[in-house]
């Protein structure tokens, strides 16, 4: 009887431990370590070759596209963010002939937050971005075509205004290396950096 009166007591004290450990967390941190935001992005591509034949020179044009992102929260200053889209259209011109492609380009970061400065919360984060090409089309040079993927280093600077608790607005500015071989007939003639500089303006949601 006195052992079955012990292991109750104990499991009474941890429960309530446990219970006052929650509790304490909760009032530290009311929010999930979700948040969401949803943006719209301007690509600036810089176009640098690398290919010695003019007659190659391939360029992409800005773009704007749809972005949405999905970040975790390990502490309340660490993070890391998933940046998707779906496959974009972009208008390229090669050797002065107008064609289209598809580019596909999920980023993923490590964030660090700094929290402390009331409504307005920056961050800065460093990760990787995979890209992948698809539907390369150029009617006049049926030939040409691009290396399948990409990956590269992505650096990022940004901000959350908190309009509240849940809501707010936000800036965010990347450098993207994304880099590809061009190809005509099979043969590889160079190599053309898109590196986009990415704006965007989108809103944000803390759950």
């Amino acid at each position: 009887m006195n052992v079955n009166k012990t292991i109750l007591r104990t499991a009474t004290l941890v429960a309530l431990g446990l219970s006052a450990i929650t509790m304490a967390h909760a009032q530290q941190d009311p929010y999930s370590p979700w948040l969401v935001r949803a943006r719209a992005v301007e690509l600036n591509w810089a176009n640098k070759q690398n290919n010695g034949l003019d007659a190659t020179n391939v360029t992409a044009t800005n773009k704007a596209i749809p972005e949405v992102d999905v970040s975790y929260f390990f502490t309340k200053n660490i993070a890391a963010e998933l940046v998707l889209t779906y496959p974009q259209k972009v208008n390229v011109t090669v050797a002065g002939n107008p064609g289209t492609l598809k580019a596909l380009p999920p980023s993923l970061l490590v964030q660090y937050h700094f929290t402390d400065l009331g409504a307005i919360k920056p961050y800065v984060g460093v990760g990787m971005n995979y890209t992948s090409f698809t539907s390369v089309s150029v009617p006049a040079i049926p030939t040409a075509s691009l290396s399948s993927n990409s990956t590269g280093g992505v650096a990022q600077i940004g901000v959350d205004y908190m309009i509240d608790k849940n809501w707010g607005l936000n800036f965010d500015l990347k450098y993207i290396q994304i880099k590809t071989e061009v190809y005509a007939g099979g043969a590889d003639k160079g190599q053309l950096a898109l590196n986009p500089t990415a704006a965007a303006l989108g809103v944000t949601y803390r759950y």
